[in-house]
């Protein structure tokens, strides 16, 4: 496997794990659904910190992998934030600023 394939299976685990790190701790009750959500989305962010590789070719793994911790963590919790509020509006068609 090579070097940049290992990051990103590293940046997917470690969302995963962050994302159920949040669930176990948080107060909702674990559901099917909301497990195969978190995951997903834990992943998916973590994994936005390779677009860094674009910028910085030469980037350590170690430093990816810290960032993507970071977006993990913080990301989530912004993505989660705005899917609840304006998300299932954009979804549906029903936003705010719509002049129909």
């Amino acid at each position: 496997m090579e070097e940049h394939e290992k990051t990103f299976v590293t940046l997917v685990l470690l969302g995963a794990l962050i994302a159920l790190g949040k669930m176990l701790t948080g107060h909702e009750p674990i559901t099917l659904r909301l497990f195969i959500g978190r995951v997903i989305l834990g992943s998916a962010v973590s994994v936005m910190a390779g677009a860094l590789l674009i910028w910085w070719p030469g980037i350590s793994p170690i430093a990816v992998t810290g960032i993507g911790s970071a977006l993990g963590i913080a990301g989530y919790q912004l993505i989660e934030v705005w899917l609840r509020k304006r998300g299932s509006a954009w979804l549906t068609g029903k936003l705010k600023n719509d002049t129909e």
